[in-house]
């Protein structure tokens, strides 16, 4: 699988985030490496670059793409929930930056054994760089589809997905698995296709996306991940520094913009409690009180970019 990443809102990051010569920036998904080339262009000559992905692949490529700055990056294989415990292993510090960007390449969606596009026929894996713990299977889309009760499937489908149609499809790969193993993307869309109405599947949006969706995140627990990172950001970065975040669906960008806001303020008590008790002090400055999204001109670009949204936050 060959790399080639376009990357979204670079303008908009490098005029609002405003890296400086010198600074260092963790890349928690360093995906193709386009984001971070443009931060070691901005942070040279002598700024660090930490960046993590889960995907093999994507290191081994980026090690060619930022080969003049090798000196002055360190990879790593992990999941950017985990990044503590990384810069610990690589003593990196002080952390000026920490940029995540939350989509998907079009390699990993082209990719015929991940099983994340309902658009070609491949397994039901869905796990990103071998997710999982020794990349058991039961933490397959596969086994989730198979085995799970129809009541968590519709949770799941509802919750990741906010699927409307999360009651009829559960219920029918429940009636469609005691037939045969479901185990081919193909397979899922036509039991979707089963479950929902005509009208639904005239659409603009695809009828399998959110329930592809929803079942790609509960497998890489991403939205667990994203709640959990939250924090420890916070607590690592240094004072001036920003978190740039760019989510690609409501349910990502939701967890960050709560996030900021709680941390933007001194008391997070219930509006009913008539004194503070907490105890909160504010450690956030919202640098972008709208979460910034991609031109006309970028999307006639790169069609991909539409749905991102960016929101930067300076610690205090």
């Amino acid at each position: 699988m060959t790399y080639f990443h376009i990357p979204v809102l670079s303008k908009e990051i490098i005029e609002t985030v405003n890296p400086q010569p010198g600074e260092n920036v963790v890349d928690g998904t360093l995906g193709g490496g386009g984001h971070a080339e443009l931060f070691l262009e901005e942070i040279s000559p002598d700024g660090k670059l930490l960046g993590i992905d889960l995907d093999c692949e994507a290191l081994a490529e980026n090690q060619l793409r930022l080969k003049k700055y090798s000196d002055r990056v360190i990879f790593e294989k992990g999941n950017f929930v985990d990044f503590d415990s990384i810069k610990k292993k690589h003593n990196f510090s002080p952390i000026n930056i920490f940029f995540l960007d939350l989509g998907f390449s079009s390699q990993q969606l082209n990719d015929d054994d991940l099983g994340i596009s309902f658009l070609k026929n491949s397994p039901l894996d869905m796990r990103i760089g071998g997710q999982g713990v020794d990349n058991d299977y039961r933490f397959t889309a596969e086994y989730i589809i198979n085995n799970w009760s129809e009541e968590k499937i519709k949770k799941i489908l509802k919750d990741y997905g906010e699927e409307k149609y999360a009651f009829s499809i559960a219920k029918e790969i429940v009636i469609a698995r005691k037939e045969k193993l479901i185990i081919s993307t193909k397979e899922l869309v036509g039991i979707i296709s089963q479950a929902v109405p005509t009208r639904y599947k005239n659409q603009r949006i695809h009828f399998a996306t959110k329930t592809f969706q929803a079942f790609r995140i509960a497998v890489n627990e991403e939205l667990e991940n994203l709640q959990n990172v939250l924090p420890k950001i916070l607590e690592n970065i240094e004072v001036g520094g920003r978190i740039c975040i760019i989510s690609f669906h409501s349910l990502e960008d939701r967890i960050v913009k709560n996030f900021f806001r709680r941390e933007a303020k001194d008391c997070v008590c219930d509006v009913k409690i008539p004194l503070c008790v907490c105890g909160h002090k504010k450690q956030l400055e919202i640098i972008t009180k709208k979460p910034v999204m991609a031109t006309k001109e970028e999307i006639a670009f790169n069609p991909r970019s539409r749905s991102a949204k960016l929101r930067i936050a300076k610690k205090i």
